[in-house]
């Protein structure tokens, strides 16, 4: 439960990179980041932070990440959501105009949370988030042809291992290994193991931009208008092979 010194949404008051420090002692943490169709998750304990320049490194058996600092300027603690009964509470990683760029969810519940940040003290209080109301529009299902679903069904056909690399302003995280079975529900494809996720919205790919050196092959996802999304994969030629509407780079 919260103290008496904290409050349900704040901001912290402690720079990012004094903040992330704290995140080994927090238990299971989920880091989430979206764009471009994509959810890319990894989550588990934190082995350790590392902060070097204008980057800190979350490692460690679940998480391989890196987090820009000159981007990254100001945490949130907010302490309102909840899954089913229990709470998980987040720290919401802004940049200076005050976009949350992706969150620090504490999967163990606010005791833990709060425990791993009590040294910090209290933030300048926030009022709650506003949060959007479902549509209630029916989920569309994925389409026979989506580009997303074809594209892993082919990366598990093939029994290669391969890496998924996500970024956008602020962040990189990776993970690696062998590609679990894709599952498509609720209108995305999905890649799920325990200690990585990854949500691909139907529809939000019109192919792949093909580079690399020899076998090592490399897959940058472009949206439909042929923009990067800002997922990568990565592994041998043989695990791309089958995949559809690649196309080559051009220098």
């Amino acid at each position: 439960m919260m103290t008496e010194t904290t409050h349900p949404r704040e901001r912290l008051r402690q720079s990012p990179a004094e903040i992330l420090q704290h995140l080994p002692a927090m238990g299971r943490v989920m880091l989430s980041a979206r764009a471009g169709g994509a959810i890319h998750e990894r989550m588990g304990a934190v082995g350790s932070v590392t902060v070097a320049g204008n980057e800190a490194r979350l490692a460690g058996e679940f998480h391989d990440s890196v987090i820009d600092l000159s981007v990254v300027t100001s945490l949130i603690a907010d302490r309102s959501g909840k899954m089913r009964d229990k709470v998980l509470p987040k720290l919401e990683c802004q940049d200076a105009s005050g976009e949350t760029l992706f969150s620090l969810i504490g999967l163990e519940g606010l005791e833990p949370f709060d425990n791993a940040l009590a040294a910090l003290g209290a933030g300048e209080a926030l009022e709650p988030a506003l949060r959007e109301a479902p549509s209630g529009d029916a989920t569309p299902e994925l389409a026979e042809d989506d580009i997303g679903a074809a594209t892993f069904a082919a990366i598990l056909a093939s029994g290669q291992p391969i890496a998924i690399d996500f970024s956008k302003p602020g962040l990189f995280q990776h993970w690696a290994g062998a590609l679990p079975e894709p599952k498509p529900m609720m209108g995305f494809v999905n890649v799920m193991q325990g200690d990585f996720h990854l949500h691909l919205k139907g529809a939000a790919l019109g192919g792949w931009l093909s580079s690399g050196d020899g076998d090592d092959v490399r897959l940058e996802a472009l949206d439909p208008d042929g923009k990067p999304t800002g997922l990568v994969l990565r592994g041998k030629a043989a695990a791309f092979a089958a995949v559809p509407k690649v196309h080559a780079s051009r220098g």
